[in-house]
């Protein structure tokens, strides 16, 4: 399921091997990756060939399946103990992203139940399908239910990417914005580059650009200048994880942004399925945040443009307060304060 006109398939099976877009590389080339085992689709998920926490969540089922493969297992013990290596594996390679670990959850569901393991082997890859189509539906879901909130001849700010190639398709946040789109070709975007590892620049306003969605490419400091200026009717960006109480994990960033929408009157839209949303926190300082490679600070791409040997910090996520969010769009519908409230609802709902 596509509604859009993007046609490049983020993740998907081809045979038994799961093949992803190498975002690393992207916009200036397009080149897919093929993994036959658990450990190759945990490098991709560690390394940033595939990013986006419904991406991540989706290739984890899909890392699953692959280890059911792998293994040599003839009974359900010994399968079931080849898989919890396999998820315990793929759960180290990015802590923020809760669909990572809500997708072990799903596929654990069906190894712990099920007694044959020629059948667990099977449904395993046939869950991970379901899930791929899923996260597709939602993301579509999520941009009708978000578009009436737009007014017309919007323009919006995005943070980092939540489209297609941070999904199975579509997108979250970008996903609105294809659907407020459909309704009004007037509207506007500002891609924040988002540094360090900008994928903003090479990755959302590419993707805006192949669907001919108008769209401005700015650096980070420049947000603050034309919010000033009037110049951004409203924010939507997408979600690592969510805690009970509305507290949102995004790219680093974010935060920032979401304060200066709140000092100039802006809304701050938050677009995100209800697996990312982690009841088990009641707020987002119980959020664990990752620190990646320092060299991303340093270097842009190959090239060093930092002194040698200095310190550095490189958080890849940061948590925006529920206070600074105007709502939370799922797929099951709008929600606003109280979030403790409206969240649960929808989980439940789910």
């Amino acid at each position: 399921m596509n509604t859009s006109n993007y046609s490049v398939k983020t993740i998907e099976w081809q045979g038994d091997e799961v093949v992803m877009i190498d975002q690393r590389v992207l916009p200036l080339e397009e080149e897919y990756i093929h993994h036959t085992t658990w450990q190759e689709v945990g490098a991709s998920i560690k390394t940033m060939v595939i990013r986006g926490a419904p991406a991540i969540g989706v290739a984890t089922a899909m890392g699953m399946a692959l280890a059911a493969r792998q293994s040599t297992a003839t009974s359900q013990d010994d399968l079931k103990r080849d898989l919890d290596e396999a998820a315990k594996g793929l759960f180290a390679t990015r802590p923020t992203a809760y669909n990572l670990g809500w997708a072990l959850e799903q596929q654990a569901k069906i190894y712990n139940e099920s007694g044959d393991v020629d059948k667990i082997r099977v449904r395993l890859k046939v869950r991970s399908q379901e899930i791929l189509d899923e996260d597709v539906a939602m993301c579509v879901a999520m941009g009708e239910h978000a578009a009436p909130l737009f007014p017309k001849g919007a323009r919006i700010l995005t943070h980092c990417n939540a489209g297609a190639l941070a999904t199975a398709g579509y997108g979250t946040a970008l996903g609105v914005i294809r659907s407020v789109f459909k309704r009004d070709p007037t509207i506007h975007v500002f891609a924040d580059e988002t540094r360090p590892f900008l994928q903003g620049a090479r990755l959302t306003a590419w993707e805006l650009q192949q669907e001919g969605i108008p769209c401005t490419l700015i650096t980070d400091n420049m947000s603050g200048y034309f919010f000033k200026k009037g110049e951004i009717d409203a924010v939507v960006v997408g979600s690592d994880r969510i805690a009970g109480n509305g507290d949102v994990a995004n790219k680093i960033g974010t935060y920032m942004v979401s304060v200066l929408a709140k000092e100039h009157g802006v809304p701050f839209y938050v677009a995100a399925p209800t697996s990312t949303v982690d009841l088990s926190l009641t707020d987002g300082s119980q959020i664990p945040i990752e620190e990646r490679d320092p060299a991303e600070v340093t270097h842009c791409g190959s090239r060093q443009i930092a002194p040698t040997g200095i310190g550095v910090r490189n958080p890849a996520f940061d948590v925006t307060p529920h206070q600074n969010i105007a709502a939370i769009i799922t797929e099951m519908g709008v929600h606003s304060e109280p979030y403790t409230e409206s969240l649960a609802a929808a989980k439940k709902g789910k």
